[in-house]
């Protein structure tokens, strides 16, 4: 499938342009813009953009390396699409990584930084009470960024950085589950826990809510 989009030439004052190239071509792809099996020709996506094909590739490459596009040599560059399990597994890490910066954030923060992840847990719990559960995921989104943050470690903020672009597009692919009291209650007591620095509690009310028991061996 040939791509139907075009793209404006890019400001390259001052630019990276591999990262630049990565930014716009990300972009298109989480809207849609670029859909599964579109094709990307380098000497097309150069010539719009204004760059020569060396930041193209270098921006393909890196999105290769995330998952986002499929390279068969001298044939195609395409935009793949996410597997079926992409949804539920995006959520089950994202636990995982964030009930690990839990313990890192919660022992580091100053009272401020304290008092803004306290907030936004409580954030989440209203959204989730008030039924909307794409409130809910945007809410979580916001609460997990502000965990990375303030566990002052950046080699999780470069892990999260880097694996944004396929994190994000992974939970668009699916309606996230309806957003109910029992959702509510424990994201409450994800708040609770919060609020008294019980890294152990909170995270365990993430893994409680996200990680799988029952995954089938795709070997078998």
């Amino acid at each position: 499938m040939s791509m139907d989009t075009s793209f404006e030439p890019l400001d390259t004052r001052g630019a990276v342009l591999g990262d630049e190239v990565f930014r716009v071509l990300g972009k298109a792809i989480l809207e849609g813009r670029l859909r599964p099996g579109d094709r990307l020709r380098d000497v097309e996506l150069a010539q719009m953009l204004g760059v020569s094909r060396t930041p193209i590739r270098e921006a393909l490459q890196r999105l290769e390396r995330m998952g986002l596009v499929e390279v068969s040599a001298n044939r195609w560059t395409r935009v793949t699409a996410p597997p079926a399990t992409a949804f539920d597994e995006t959520r089950e890490f994202m636990a995982l990584i964030v009930g690990d910066a839990l313990h890192l954030a919660l022992s580091r923060c100053d009272d401020e930084t304290h008092g803004t992840l306290i907030g936004l847990a409580e954030a989440l719990e209203a959204a989730a009470r008030s039924g909307d559960a794409m409130a809910t995921l945007g809410a979580q989104v916001v609460f997990y960024q502000q965990v990375i943050r303030a566990s002052r470690n950046g080699i999780f903020a470069a892990v999260m950085r880097e694996a944004g672009l396929t994190l994000q597009r992974n939970l668009q692919q699916k309606t996230p589950d309806s957003a109910t009291p029992a959702l509510a209650d424990r994201f409450a007591e994800l708040r609770d826990a919060v609020k008294i620095r019980d890294a152990v509690a909170a995270e365990q009310v993430l893994l409680g809510m996200y990680v799988r028991a029952d995954v089938p061996d795709p070997a078998s």
